[in-house]
């Protein structure tokens, strides 16, 4: 550890003396990794070259999949975004029972409410409180009424409404318009995925992986623009149009569920279902001026072994030799320092905000570490609270690097969501919803009340 330590000093000097930053991005060596049968070099843009893992497995021939398969849930909800933040989302048709990944067929209840407490403005408190407690002194209890008429007379800034047909079926791995596409956060690569790669496609599935720009073996730029969340935006979406069938079910880990969330939005009518492993709150992408990923790349570099087992302390549950192994055999953390500074500082993505995200009509299943240390509890229930089909499940056992740590948990838990499907046949009329089914305020840590905390399913 010393001689790395004392290699790592070295080298960060020369890059401080000459200016230029070495790249930890190799190529992988196929004599130690997987046989290179399903890798391809796909360029999304000249001289910017990705490496797409591209698992299309051997089906027998059989008869096209019947088109009244699955079921029709009506999509309609009412965002209204107020001058003070507030927002307010009422959900006018139908809503997924929270038991959908218990049983063998989700029901579906239509016009389903939640009630929310609403917090004073000036008094909100900045972090989640499920349960309140009310002011002692009986003057605040006599001036907490006044803000609703407020609230009432207020005249939105901006109304949102959605309101479609979605048909959800089962997916099958033998199913040919079924595409798997995995994506991998800051530091990772296609090979984080690889006992999910190789476990859905031995169930059939059409799978595919690629390798951020910096990131594994694609090319590295050597331009900070190069790493930009639209910059990587665009590459993802020169890859899923690619490889798109007619049904799509993307998984996302860590930064790669803002990817994920964006290609959902852009192609509703393709993305079927959205898998979302430890990514976050939905707001809005905005780089942190403190973090200390703004440091020269130089000193990055210096810093490169403390980052590396930093990552390893916060990304895993336990912090063994197994775990180093994984670590190692995923090719994560395996990037220069300048593709590092350059995609943190680069995470800038001002539209995918609340709204944005509770836009989406594709069914959710969000997957959380217990033990996760870069991505608080609070943010993922936060997301289950403002998407409109949404599932929320916790894994004790794991922490950010979960679907490395329990690939068979996570598998497992995968598969039973891309084979579901809803149950109408219990549909009741619909009635009209005169009253918010959502209501918060500010950003994800003003957020207060826990709205769709039945949605809350731990594991």
């Amino acid at each position: 550890q010393a001689d790395v330590m004392l290699t790592s000093i070295t080298e960060g000097l020369l890059c401080c003396l000459t200016g230029k930053s070495s790249s930890a991005v190799l190529p992988v060596d196929s004599s130690d990794s997987r046989p290179a049968d399903g890798f391809e070099f796909v360029e999304v843009k000249p001289g910017r070259v990705l490496r797409v893992r591209h698992i299309l497995p051997e089906r027998p021939a059989a008869s096209e999949r019947p088109a009244e398969l699955g079921a029709s849930v009506h999509c309609k909800r009412k965002i209204t975004v107020y001058r003070n933040g507030q927002l307010v989302i009422e959900n006018l048709g139908d809503v997924l029972h929270s038991e959908i990944l218990q049983c063998p067929d989700g029901d579906v209840e239509p016009c389903s409410t939640v009630e929310v407490e609403l917090a004073d403005y000036s008094t909100a408190p900045s972090s989640p409180d499920p349960k309140p407690v009310p002011p002692h002194p009986s003057t605040a209890d006599q001036q907490r009424p006044a803000p609703p008429p407020r609230r009432r007379r207020r005249k939105p800034k901006r109304t949102v409404l959605i309101d479609s047909e979605r048909r959800i079926s089962s997916c099958k791995g033998m199913h040919p318009d079924v595409a798997l596409f995995f994506i991998h956060g800051v530091g990772g690569s296609l090979d984080i995925w690889g006992r999910q790669l190789d476990f859905f496609s031995r169930l059939g599935y059409e799978v595919i992986a690629p390798d951020l720009a910096g990131h594994g073996a694609s090319t590295a730029p050597h331009i900070a623009a190069a790493y930009t969340f639209y910059a990587l935006a665009e590459d993802l979406r020169a890859i899923f149009k690619r490889y798109a069938r007619k049904r799509n079910i993307l998984i996302g880990h860590s930064y790669g569920v803002s990817f994920c969330t964006f290609l959902a939005h852009e192609y509703p009518e393709q993305v079927h279902k959205v898998v979302m492993i430890n990514g976050g709150g939905p707001t809005a992408l905005e780089p942190s001026l403190c973090s200390v990923f703004q440091l020269p790349s130089c000193v990055l570099h210096c810093l490169g072994p403390c980052l590396a087992w930093s990552f390893l302390k916060a990304g895993f549950a336990r912090q063994g030799a197994k775990e180093k192994q994984l670590l190692k055999e995923g090719n994560a953390f395996n990037v220069s320092p300048f593709v590092l500074r350059a995609m943190m500082s680069g995470q800038y993505w001002p539209e995918g905000d609340e709204v944005y995200h509770a836009e989406l009509t594709a069914p959710i299943l969000l997957v959380h570490g217990l033990h996760d240390k870069f991505v608080p509890m609070d943010e993922d229930q936060r997301m289950a609270e403002i998407l409109l089909f949404a599932f929320l499940k916790v894994i004790e056992e794991g922490s950010h690097m979960v679907m490395m740590e329990c690939p068979e948990t996570v598998n497992t838990l995968l598969h039973e969501f891309f084979l579901w499907e809803p149950d109408i046949s219990g549909t009741v009329s619909k009635a009209t919803v005169d009253r918010p089914a959502v209501t918060t305020e500010g950003t994800a840590e003003e957020a207060v009340g826990t709205a769709k905390a039945s949605k809350s399913l731990n594991k």
